[in-house]
């Protein structure tokens, strides 16, 4: 191995992966674009008999639905507000003020009923996406100065009625990927920085799933979905700046993993309901990361651990117009000794509430917020020989999403 190519491996080593700090527990969505789910912050979504996101959130719960042809369109905006405060900073810099930026998901759900017991579904959702920026100054620079990670998934689905009581579907997400990030290059206290740039490294993938429900009576259902581990091996570009170093190809590989959650609902007096819901996500499988720039590959283990989540949510319809509103809160994937710039993730706790009216037998709409607190994320990394320690004094995601809902 030459040096031009150890000098590549071993940035490409600091060159990791980030994600989108919307993200509960690790970078799954708990929510997807429409006002049942972001309204109950997710809770309900393993037990959705009642929307055509079903066709990504419980592909089993699409054979309840009463139209025969019925679709949502949605958009959903996020707006973080990630602000650093650092105790530590061995390089000078900044805290990088708000590194969060907006980000804009579009959403589409169709479901179509082939027989009596039979229904399919289609949905485009970003089940992953956004973007963070601290700087080309900021205090952990040589960690990670501007991370992006994009999704969208398309998913076609099946759910078939076994009898009144039982319902079972089972669907895969083709997901497209697209990772970006920049890292400043620590030149022994010359100036300006160096930097390494990690360019449209992309991949198709695809994650089946599986889901039922199950009705106990007219007032309870419980519904389970599981998701399977899927492969992600991106292919991109690895750039240099301010050394002399040349271009190169990179390979970045991680585990999604897989993921099983339960929910139940329980039908109240006078058309209200409630709902609770528990689930396990395997980010251990995450943990182990990998990046191969010819002809070295770097593996870098996180220390990542398996995550929780549960919630409650509570909702009321009357049949003209509604409103649901829910609680929850996921496990931090990661411990604070642990944690890293590129991917701060931390226990998170959610709040949403939505609102839905009925303008005709085949028409309706509905708006929803849900805002998230992601921890305070404490890091104390040392990355290229500098040291670097704080936490997020302010770390929040306030998402606001409408959508229409109509017969075809």
């Amino acid at each position: 191995m030459g040096p031009h190519t150890k000098a590549n491996a071993f940035l490409a080593a600091v060159v990791m992966l980030a994600a989108e700090p919307s993200m509960a527990a690790g970078f799954y969505l708990t929510q997807v674009g429409t006002p049942m789910s972001i309204g109950t912050v997710g809770v309900t979504n393993a037990v959705n008999t009642w929307g055509p996101d079903a066709a990504w959130s419980q592909p089993a719960g699409m054979v309840n639905l009463k139209e025969d042809n019925v679709g949502v369109t949605g958009l959903s905006l996020l707006a973080p507000k990630m602000e650093f405060d650092s105790s530590v900073a061995e390089a000078g810099g900044n805290d990088g003020n708000n590194a969060g930026e907006i980000v804009v998901i579009p959403s589409q759900f169709l479901v179509t009923k082939v027989t009596d017991r039979t229904s399919v579904g289609l949905a485009i959702t970003a089940p992953l996406g956004g973007a963070m920026d601290f700087g080309d100054d900021f205090v952990g620079r040589y960690g990670a100065e501007k991370v992006a990670l994009q999704g969208i998934g398309i998913s076609p689905s099946v759910g078939y009625k076994v009898n009144d009581q039982l319902a079972v579907g089972a669907g895969v997400s083709l997901v497209y990927t697209l990772f970006e990030q920049d890292v400043a290059i620590n030149l022994a206290g010359a100036t300006p920085d160096g930097q390494a740039s990690v360019e449209d490294a992309d991949d198709w993938g695809y994650q089946p799933f599986l889901g039922l429900t199950y009705a106990f009576s007219d007032r309870v259902t419980l519904g389970v979905v599981y998701r399977a581990e899927a492969d992600v091996d991106l292919d991109g570009d690895l750039k240099f700046d301010g050394v002399p170093i040349p271009n190169d190809d990179v390979k970045v590989e991680w585990d999604n993993p897989q993921w099983l959650e339960a929910a139940l609902t329980i039908q109240l007096e006078k058309n209200y309901f409630m709902a609770v819901n528990l689930g396990w996500q395997d980010w251990s499988a995450f943990s182990e990361n990998e990046i191969t720039v010819t002809p070295g590959v770097v593996v870098l283990d996180r220390d990542w651990k398996d995550t929780w989540r549960t919630g409650i949510a509570f909702g009321h319809f009357d049949g003209s117009e509604g409103w649901s509103f829910g609680l929850s809160y996921d496990s931090s994937p990661v411990s604070d000794n642990d944690r890293t710039i590129d991917l701060p993730m931390d226990e998170t706790w959610q709040a949403g509430a939505s609102y839905f009216v009925n303008e005709d037998e085949s028409l309706s709409y509905a708006f929803a917020t849900s805002l998230m607190y992601l921890g305070d994320g404490k890091v104390d990394q040392t990355s290229q020989g500098v040291r670097f320690k704080g936490d997020f004094e302010e770390n929040l995601i306030l998402t606001l999403g409408a959508t229409i809902r109509y017969n075809f």
